[in-house]
C-alpha cells in the first residue's frame, strides 16, 4: 500500500504567511515516513485540499493521511475540512483516508510558548503571561488555549496567564489590553499564532509603543517544539486518523 500525507494548511492573503506556512511543513516532511507528502490550503491560496488529493492519488497512492496544520480544535477542523473529504472520497471510493487531529492541547506547545516568552523580554512571577488566540465560537477553542495556559502557569510559577481572542470569543483582546494596562504590572502578550497574517499585523498595531510595561512576543511558528508537537501529529494521523473521525461515506 502506497501511502501519502497531505498537509491541510489554513491559508492567508499574505503571500508571506504563505510561504511561512510552506516552509514549517518542508522542515517537517524529513521526518515523516511516507512516500508522498503534498501540500494544501483550506481557503484564501492554491492548492486547494481538492487539488492536492488528487496529487497524492495521481502519485499512486490509495492510502492518505490528511493532517489539518491548525493549533486548536474548532468548525475548520470538524466541519469544513470533513465536508471537502468526503466530496474526495466521492471521487476516489477505493482510497483509504485517515484523517487527523489539530495540534490541540500539547505539552510542547506550552513549552513553546515559555521558550518565546524568554526569547522575547525578561520577567519574574508577578509579571502577568497572555495568551491571544484567533478565536471562535467552538467552545473548544476556550478550553483547550485555557489548558495550555494552565500548563504554561504551573512549569513557570506565573502568578497569572490570562487568555484573550481576537474573534468571536470572551473575553476579547481589546478588553484584556485595557485591563492589563489598568494593573501596572508587567505584562508579556504572546499571539497564540502560527505565522503572520492580518491578525498578526493587528496585533502589532494596538500595542506599537503602548506602554513600557506591555511586551509583545512573536507568534510561534518559527519555534522548533512547534514542529515536534505537529510531527507527534501526523505521526498519530499515519497511525490511524481520529479515533472519533468523521465518516465518508
Amino acid at each position: 500500500m502506497s501511502h501519502a500525507v497531505l498537509y491541510v494548511c489554513h491559508g492567508s492573503r499574505l503571500r508571506q504567511a504563505r510561504e511561512e506556512a510552506v516552509g514549517f511543513i518542508n522542515r517537517c516532511k524529513p521526518h515523516i515516513d511516507a512516500e508522498v507528502q503534498e501540500i494544501s490550503f483550506l481557503e484564501l491560496a492554491a492548492p486547494s485540499i481538492e487539488e492536492g488529493f488528487d496529487k497524492c492519488v495521481n502519485a499512486g497512492a490509495d492510502q492518505v493521511s490528511v493532517v489539518p496544520l491548525l493549533l486548536l480544535t474548532a468548525a475548520h477542523s470538524k466541519i469544513d475540512i470533513p465536508k471537502v473529504l468526503k466530496a474526495c472520497s466521492a471521487k476516489h471510493p477505493s482510497i483509504v483516508i485517515n484523517y487527523g487531529n489539530p495540534i490541540g492541547v500539547h505539552e510542547k506547545m506550552a513549552d513553546s510558548v515559555i521558550n518565546n516568552i524568554g526569547e522575547c523580554t525578561d520577567v519574574d512571577s508577578s509579571a502577568i503571561a497572555v495568551l491571544i488566540g484567533r478565536g471562535s465560537s467552538d467552545t473548544d477553542v476556550k478550553r483547550e488555549l485555557g489548558e495550555i495556559a494552565g500548563i504554561v502557569q504551573k512549569k513557570t510559577g506565573f502568578e497569572d496567564v490570562w487568555t484573550c481572542f481576537l474573534t468571536a470569543a470572551a473575553p476579547s483582546f481589546k478588553d484584556t489590553l485595557q485591563k492589563a494596562m489598568q494593573t501596572g504590572r508587567q505584562v508579556v502578550f504572546i499571539p497564540y499564532l502560527l505565522f503572520t497574517g492580518l491578525l498578526m499585523k493587528g496585533i502589532e498595531k494596538d500595542l506599537h509603543n503602548i506602554n513600557s510595561r506591555i511586551k509583545l512576543c512573536g507568534y510561534l511558528g518559527k519555534e522548533p517544539l512547534v514542529a515536534e508537537a505537529f510531527i507527534d501529529r501526523i505521526r498519530e494521523t499515519i497511525k490511524g486518523g481520529q479515533t472519533d473521525a468523521p465518516s465518508y461515506d
